[in-house]
C-alpha cells in the first residue's frame, strides 16, 4: 500500500465518497462519517446537493456557454457523473485535467477515469495550495489561449487563510483568458441557509480528521468572484443553482466568467 495513504485518520476524500454512497473508504472514515453526521445531519443531502451542482454547472458550461477545457481541481474519489462524463456527454472532444494530491484518490481516478475516444483526460498530482504547478501540469492538455472552465468544488475550505485562498483564485484566473468561468462551492455557517449546525460539526472535524476546514461567510465567499461576472442567480445555496428540487443547503454555489 502506497506509505502516503493514512487509514488510522479519516480523510475529506473518503468520507465524502462515503456520504456519496460509495465503497472507497475505511473503517474510520464510516466512523467519523456518522460522528459529523449526528452534528449536522443534513451533511449528506449537502454532499449530495453539490454532486448535482457540478453535474447542472457543466452541462451549462458545455452546451451554453460552447466550453471544451475543465480545470477540475480537488477531484475527489471517483462516483457517478464525474466532470469528464458530464462534459462529454454534451461534447465528446471536451478536455478535462482534474487535481488532487491525496494518492488514493489518484489511483482511482487513473483507474476508473477514462476519457471518449475524442477527447483527454488526465491527471496531476498537486496540492490546490500551489496554483503555479497547478497551471504549469495542464498546459500538455489545455490550451490556455482558449476558455477554461476552473472548478473547486468544496475546496477553498481547506485552505484556512482566507488571503491565500483568494490568492490561489486570482493566480488560476490569471492563467486563463477572458471568456473562462469559475466555478466554487463552500460550506458556511450562514443561517439563512441552515448553517448554525455545521459550527460542532467542524469542530469535530478538526479535531479528528484531515485537512482541517473552515466555514465562510457570505462576504468572504463573494470576494472570491471580484473582476468577475456572476452568472445568475448569483450566489445561492448550491441546491438552488437553476433548479428548485432538494432542500436547501448550507453550501454557496457561484458561477462567474472572466470578461
Amino acid at each position: 500500500m502506497n506509505d502516503r495513504i493514512r487509514t488510522d485518520i479519516a480523510h475529506n476524500a473518503r468520507v465524502w465518497n462515503y456520504w456519496l454512497g460509495g465503497k472507497d473508504n475505511y473503517p474510520v472514515d464510516r466512523a467519523v462519517g456518522d460522528q459529523v453526521t449526528g452534528f449536522y445531519p443534513s451533511i449528506g443531502e449537502v454532499a449530495r446537493a453539490d454532486r448535482a451542482f457540478l453535474g447542472r454547472v457543466v452541462t451549462h458550461l458545455a452546451a451554453e456557454a460552447d466550453l471544451r477545457q475543465f480545470l477540475d481541481i480537488g477531484t475527489g474519489l471517483p462516483t457517478a457523473d464525474n466532470t469528464h462524463e458530464v462534459a462529454q456527454r454534451v461534447a465528446p472532444d471536451a478536455r478535462i485535467v482534474y487535481v488532487d494530491n491525496d494518492p488514493i484518490v489518484l489511483t482511482h481516478a487513473r483507474a476508473l477515469l477514462t476519457s471518449a475516444p475524442e477527447g483527454v483526460t488526465e491527471y496531476v498530482d498537486a496540492d490546490a495550495h500551489d496554483p503555479e504547478r497547478i497551471v504549469a501540469a495542464s498546459l500538455g492538455t489545455l490550451d490556455l489561449s482558449r476558455p477554461v472552465a476552473v472548478m473547486m468544488l468544496g475546496i477553498l475550505n481547506f485552505v484556512l487563510d482566507t488571503d491565500e485562498a483568494g490568492s490561489i483564485v486570482r493566480t488560476l484566473m490569471a492563467a486563463v483568458p477572458s471568456g473562462s468561468h469559475l466555478v466554487l462551492t463552500h460550506p458556511t455557517l450562514e443561517p439563512e441557509l441552515g448553517g448554525e449546525g455545521n459550527k460542532a460539526a467542524m469542530d469535530f472535524w478538526n479535531e479528528n480528521a484531515t485537512p482541517p476546514i473552515t466555514a465562510r461567510t457570505r462576504e468572504e465567499f463573494t470576494s472570491f468572484f471580484d473582476g468577475l461576472d456572476l452568472l445568475e442567480p448569483g450566489i445561492v445555496s448550491c441546491s438552488r443553482w437553476r433548479s428548485e428540487e432538494g432542500p436547501v443547503v448550507a453550501q454557496f454555489g457561484a458561477v462567474g466568467r472572466k470578461p
